[in-house]
């Protein structure tokens, strides 16, 4: 009787005994204690390092015959406000708007030839300024600083005889073209946006799922004694999730189409042909972490690892030119970051296979690289 007591009060000793066999099973498992650990260094890293809501330095092409004092001062004075930095000096505003169409540069400055003599005159010139607004948050910040900047850039310049032009409103008219978004609506950027999130979430997942199921269920060794070769494992069990995918993306469409009114500008089939690609590069990734992990639950922590530089260091969520150099050549490394330059070209700028190459080639060498890691890693497996 006093026995059964004993057990039914609390024992130290026993909540001691269980504590010192939980720690000893968490240490073991190092996958599941390196992610404890990781994460939150991981998400301080981005957050306090890379993210910057605030981008400056930003890539303008200038156009500008006008070689007067009144016109230096102007585009200097632009450079000084931080936002903007000169990177291409095209021949025309035609050359300079085929450099804002394949993404070189996100502002082009054209400096009309008698912009300073009718200046000089009062005769209000134009000053024009298009605006590559496919991610408005990115140029939000610049173009107000134009607005804040036109009264005030000429100041030193407008002196002797011209001293009655500084009086009032400023002495030129500043035009902004915020182009393929006029009205900066924030969901052009976002829903174009979340078909490469969500793809790259469910693929990598679902497919890091394939081969660790296979192993916790028993049937791997069903599936090693068939004479399948390993690239018709990889792809018979991608396949599947490509199709999976396209449902996803026909939902995803239709939402943006109907609820959003997302513009489609390009080819369709251009379209579905690279989130083709760019689904099988993620599935490529899913099947490698499947290969690694020993379990799903290993599986899906390194889902996460990958999934969180993705959304953070594309350029979805914050601007991909306001990172940090190192940032940028992280994100440049990740198929979303390519994926969602062709996805917002050609949904909103309706750009073709030529200028979307210097984003498709990135993505077929990373399905290449780890595709060809999955088959080596399962050749192990099967050894």
């Amino acid at each position: 009787m006093n026995h059964a007591r004993g057990e039914r009060r609390f024992s130290l000793a026993r909540m001691l005994a269980i504590f010192i066999k939980e720690c000893q099973q968490m240490l073991r498992d190092r996958p599941t204690f390196a992610m404890a650990v990781g994460v939150p260094i991981l998400q301080l890293v981005l957050f306090g390092y890379a993210i910057n809501t605030d981008p400056k330095g930003l890539p303008t092409a200038l156009v500008s015959t006008d070689a007067s004092p009144i016109a230096r001062s102007l585009v200097a004075a632009m450079q000084n406000t931080g936002y903007f930095h000169i990177t291409r000096q095209p021949a025309s505003e035609g050359e300079g708007d085929r450099l804002i169409e394949d993404g070189e540069v996100q502002f082009l400055i054209v400096i009309a030839p008698d912009f300073s003599r009718r200046l000089v005159r009062g005769e209000h010139p134009a000053l024009l300024v298009s605006v590559d607004a496919t991610d408005p948050s990115a140029a939000s910040n610049a173009v107000a600083a134009l607005g804040q900047l036109a009264p005030t850039a000429l100041q030193h310049e407008l002196v002797g005889p011209l001293q009655s032009l500084r009086p009032g409103a400023a002495p030129f008219e500043l035009r902004i073209h915020k182009r393929y978004n006029p009205e900066g609506l924030s969901r052009y950027n976002i829903v174009p946006g979340l078909i490469g999130t969500i793809l790259t979430m469910t693929m990598v997942m679902l497919t890091g799922l394939a081969m660790t199921r296979e192993r916790e269920r028993g049937t791997m060794e069903n599936l090693l004694a068939t004479p399948v070769r390993p690239l018709e494992v990889m792809v018979g069990k991608i396949l599947p999730y490509v199709l999976l995918g396209y449902v996803q993306l026909s939902v995803i469409l239709a939402a943006a189409w109907a609820l959003f009114e997302v513009p489609m500008v390009g080819s369709f089939a251009l379209l579905m042909a690279m989130i083709g690609l760019f689904m099988l590069a993620n599935l490529a990734v899913g099947f490698t972490f499947s290969t690694l992990a020993r379990n799903q639950l290993q599986a899906l922590q390194a889902t996460f690892f990958f999934f969180l530089p993705s959304m953070l260091l594309s350029g979805f969520m914050f601007p991909f030119r306001g990172m940090p150099v190192w940032a940028q050549h992280v994100g440049e490394v990740l198929p979303l970051t390519h994926f969602l330059r062709i996805v917002r070209g050609i949904l909103l700028k309706g750009n073709g296979l030529a200028q979307l190459w210097p984003e498709v080639w990135p993505l077929l060498a990373f399905l290449g690289v780890a595709g060809a890691l999955a088959l080596l890693r399962y050749r192990q497996t099967l050894d």
